[in-house]
Formats: C-alpha cells, sequence, structure tokens
C-alpha cells in the first residue's frame, strides 16, 4: 500500500493562489486507509476551502485514483463540475495525481507527500518494507528485505557494528542481518545466507515502464 500524509494547508493555499474555484479529488484506497484523502477528508478540505473563500465546484472519491479508465469515468460523471473549476485539488499519491492530469487535461495539485510503499501493522501503523528494487531477493534472505530493512543496504551480511539485534546507525531499530539470519535459521534455510548477492542494477527499480497485458491465447 501506498503510505501518505497531507501537506499543509498553508502549503496547498499557496498552490491554489489565483483558483478561485477549485474540484477536489479523493482516492478510495491508500488514501482512504492512510485517512489523508478519503471521503471523509476530502468533505473537511472541502469546508476548509470554502472557509478561505474558495469555491469547491464538486469533489469525487475515484477507487482508485490512480486507475486512468477509472479516473475517466467519475469524470465523465462530474463533467460539469470538473470543467467549471479553475484547478483540481488531488487527495491520492502521485500516481494519483499524474492520472488525474492525463484524464482531466486541467491544472492539478498534489495535496499528499508521498512517503514509501509500506505494509499495515493495524490501523494507523505502517511499516516501509519495500524499495522497489526491481530484484527481489527475498528468496535468499527468509522474506526480509535487506535492501529496505538495513539502514546501509547491505546484500551480504551485516556491517559489524551492531550491538544487541540492533542496528548501528539507528539504535531504535533491529538489526536487519540478524533478522535475516534468525529467520533462515528457524525455517531451516540456513544455508542460503552464504550465498553471495552481486550488487543491485539500480537502473532497474523505480524507473518509467509501462506494462502491457497481453491476452491469453483462445483455450482450445
Amino acid at each position: 500500500m501506498i503510505i501518505s500524509e497531507q501537506k499543509s494547508f498553508e502549503e496547498m493555499l499557496e498552490y491554489l493562489e489565483g483558483d478561485k474555484k477549485v474540484f477536489i479529488v479523493g482516492c478510495g484506497d491508500c488514501a482512504t486507509v492512510c485517512q489523508t484523502g478519503g471521503e471523509e477528508q476530502v468533505k473537511e478540505m472541502k469546508e476548509k476551502l470554502e472557509g478561505e473563500g474558495k469555491t469547491v465546484t464538486g469533489w469525487i472519491v475515484l477507487n482508485p485514483a490512480c486507475h486512468l479508465l477509472e479516473v475517466k469515468r467519475g469524470f465523465r460523471e462530474k463533467k460539469e463540475e470538473v470543467n467549471s473549476a479553475d484547478s483540481l485539488l488531488v487527495m491520492a499519491c502521485g500516481n494519483g495525481v499524474q492520472a488525474v492530469a492525463d484524464a482531466s487535461g486541467k491544472v492539478v495539485h498534489p495535496a499528499l507527500n508521498t512517503l514509501f510503499l509500506g505494509s499495515i501493522q493495524r490501523f494507523g501503523q505502517y511499516l516501509e518494507r519495500c524499495s522497489l528494487c526491481g530484484e527481489c531477493i527475498l528468496e535468499q534472505t527468509g522474506g526480509i528485505c535487506p535492501v529496505t530493512r538495513c539502514t546501509k543496504g547491505l546484500l551480504n551480511g551485516p556491517c559489524g557494528g551492531s550491538k544487541d539485534g540492533k542496528c548501528e546507525v539507528d539504535p531504535e531499530k533491529d538489526c536487519a542481518w540478524e533478522l535475516i539470519f534468525n529467520r533462515l535459521k528457524e525455517i531451516g534455510q540456513l544455508e542460503k545466507i552464504k550465498e553471495f548477492r552481486p550488487p543491485k542494477a539500480r537502473s532497474k527499480g523505480q524507473q518509467w515502464r509501462v506494462i502491457l497485458e497481453r491476452k491469453a491465447a483462445a483455450s482450445g
């Protein structure tokens, strides 16, 4: 899940300076779970903007806001409200903002900061577990990612500076490689700790990609 936080309202008002009419876009997926861009937050934002003298022409919560076809469908239903707005305030991740821009052709303003790809521990508590590196090595590390969870991103064992199972850089953080060692031992795969993991090809991670879904051949 994409973890996000709201920008300060003051920053949003700077973006909207000169825009009298605003249409608000929320996201029914990640931003709703994070409570940064769900229906409740969108309605609160509408009230705050109106309190600042802005006219909110309308709002929509897309599910999700990063799905281009869903965005286009939603905007068709809200065509008049979208077209009459000077700009769109998007309460979704960076992907959602870009999808809204592509679908609307309007000026868009991000209301959120996109933080990381996280796992949900419990409501309101998230942990960063994946760095989208493009070369997953979880098979070798017992399902624990050293790229993300080791502060130094070491691929072949600990740095030697950890103490009592804690990271040298951040004593509040568990040493990722001690976690990996214990996990591999627990599941009977400790021999994998000896496998060499070459440096990452950084060009494979977090780059521009278009993924085409190929239709399966006709069954027969």
